[in-house]
């Protein structure tokens, strides 16, 4: 394949997961057809299909734009202390979603379904080991509760943003962000972290 021909490859794989976005966001993983993508692309289902083999190849794709943009704005800055790191990567996840509530409505909606559950457990996962790493030497407690404690946490990060988007609850990123550190500090102290 010539080098135009794999840019215009890759230019249409780009167009096609930033339809898929878009349309992700307003009807959801579940409500949404392989036939509705194509159209809204402008292109045949067959097409579509050889650039994506499945739904759920095309959905992993938009989650893991959405997750580069998310990282992108989440990157730590090793110079700060990790309790720093952590607020502030909390905020701006906090500020992405404001700022995005139809994608992360639907993002957050999407983590329940069956086809992206492993795409789910591994950023989940990667996120708890980050902010395990930053929480340092365990000092004696159970590590295991403290771990449960994290991705306990995690899911509740995960619950109130999709109920503050839903409910268009009036409260601001960084109030929201206070409640939820105050949230993981009392699992924390639960699990035994010092």
């Amino acid at each position: 394949m010539s080098t135009d021909g794999r840019m215009a490859a890759e230019a249409r794989r780009g167009v096609l997961v930033a339809t898929a976005r878009t349309l992700f966001a307003v009807h959801g993983y579940e409500r949404l057809s392989m036939a509705q993508l194509a159209r809204a692309a402008g292109i045949s289902k067959p097409l579509l299909y050889h650039y994506f083999p499945s739904k759920q190849a095309l959905f992993a794709a938009a989650l893991q734009q959405t997750a580069d943009e998310l990282g992108a704005a989440l990157r730590p800055d090793p110079s700060r202390p990790p309790t720093d790191q952590l607020a502030a990567g909390l905020l701006s996840l906090l500020e992405w979603v404001d700022a995005n509530q139809a994608q992360a409505a639907a993002l957050l909606r999407s983590l329940a379904v069956v086809e992206v559950a492993e795409l789910v457990a591994e950023a989940r996962g990667a996120i708890a080991l980050r902010i395990l790493d930053g929480l340092g030497p365990d000092g004696g407690s159970d590590r295991a509760a403290v771990q449960l404690a994290v991705h306990a946490w995690l899911r509740t990060v995960e619950g109130a943003c999709l109920a503050w988007v839903e409910r268009g609850l009036s409260v601001t990123p960084a109030e929201l962000q206070g409640v939820l550190l105050g949230s993981l500090g009392g699992s924390l102290m639960g699990a035994g972290q010092r």
